[in-house]
């Protein structure tokens, strides 16, 4: 499986861009200078994720690692957020699965990538 490195990657990238475009809304009031400053607090959560993306492309179970704990530890809080804004259960499962799990998942495929090319080097 020559391409499994390069999935966890690429759902990284997406999942990002898919967090990234909640900070858009920061675009509805305020001067020029307010807007900017609001996008740019909107998007510290992807910046963290990007350092963490930086980190995985060169350490894959380092980065690995860390995107699971992220998700992991994530899950409630949105799930709690989400709770009280629509009292419903599942559609905050279905938001969690939508904001986390593909952090979770693509830490277990860099994890899983990484012990993959340990094992192909002792061979």
């Amino acid at each position: 499986m020559k391409f499994l490195p390069i999935i966890p990657r690429i759902l990284s990238i997406l999942s990002i861009a898919f967090v990234s475009l909640f900070a858009l809304d920061s675009f509805d009031h305020g001067s020029i200078s307010e807007q900017i400053q609001a996008f740019l607090i909107h998007m510290i959560p992807s910046f963290i994720l990007m350092i963490i993306l930086a980190i995985a492309w060169k350490r894959e179970l380092i980065g690995g690692i860390l995107y699971i704990i992220i998700g992991i530890t994530l899950s409630p809080f949105i799930f709690k957020h989400n709770y009280r804004m629509n009292h419903s259960i599942l559609i905050s499962f279905e938001i969690i699965a939508m904001i986390t799990f593909p952090f979770i998942l693509s830490g277990c495929l860099f994890v899983w990538s990484h012990f993959r090319k340990k094992n192909a080097s002792l061979q």
